[in-house]
């Protein structure tokens, strides 16, 4: 089941922020949710860091264990690149998260959302699948409904200021980008260690 609780929550318990919000950092971070005393918090075990690594990759891109381990997976089978950095690509290629770093939404949530309520567009046709991966050349548009929201509108002002990630080309007043290359891990400058993470899917 998909969690709809307080997301700053989520941030608590890996003790970094998950970028879950986007005008607002969560705050006390050195304090996992729940009331457990601090006298009686152990030392995480390395099955515990894993874990934790694990599920703060998880949690930055909203998606299911399931579906994550079906990334680790296909990350695993192929050859052209280390297993973690090609588990980053993947997850950096998903529809929703594209619409994120294009700047037409302000969380990969709402990405998501705009994504499964049909306003969006891949090459022209109506894509509704927010793990549809892209490729190379394609293009995304958005619906002008959401080009006129006002939450979309802030986002993409601060965006214009800041810039898209060098693998985007984005059209702010068409409400259309363009893939033009591969993700990398580097650029998607994530707080995790995705060493720990294949080695927790390893054991």
């Amino acid at each position: 089941m998909r969690y709809t609780g307080p997301v700053c929550r989520l941030s608590r318990r890996e003790g970094v922020d998950l970028g879950l919000k986007r005008w607002r950092r969560c705050g006390r971070l050195n304090n996992p949710p729940g009331n457990r005393p601090k006298k009686l918090r152990t030392k995480p075990t390395e099955y515990a860091i894993r874990l934790r690594e694990k599920q703060k990759l998880k949690r930055i891109y909203q998606i299911s264990e399931t579906k994550m381990r079906r990334y680790f997976e296909k990350a695993t089978r192929q050859r052209k690149m280390a297993t973690g950095d090609y588990l980053i690509q993947l997850l950096e290629r998903r529809l929703d998260n594209v619409i994120y770093r294009m700047g037409f939404a302000p969380t990969r949530r709402m990405a998501r959302q705009m994504v499964t309520h049909g306003h969006v567009r891949v090459n022209g046709i109506k894509t509704n699948i927010p793990s549809f991966l892209v490729d190379v050349g394609e293009e995304i548009t958005i619906s002008s409904k959401m080009l006129n929201n006002p939450d979309v509108k802030k986002v993409m002002e601060e965006v214009k200021k800041i810039g898209v990630p060098s693998w985007l080309e984005v059209d702010f007043e068409q409400g259309k980008g363009r893939v033009i290359a591969l993700p990398t891990a580097e650029e998607a400058n994530l707080p995790v260690n995705t060493q720990l993470i294949i080695e927790f899917y390893s054991r």
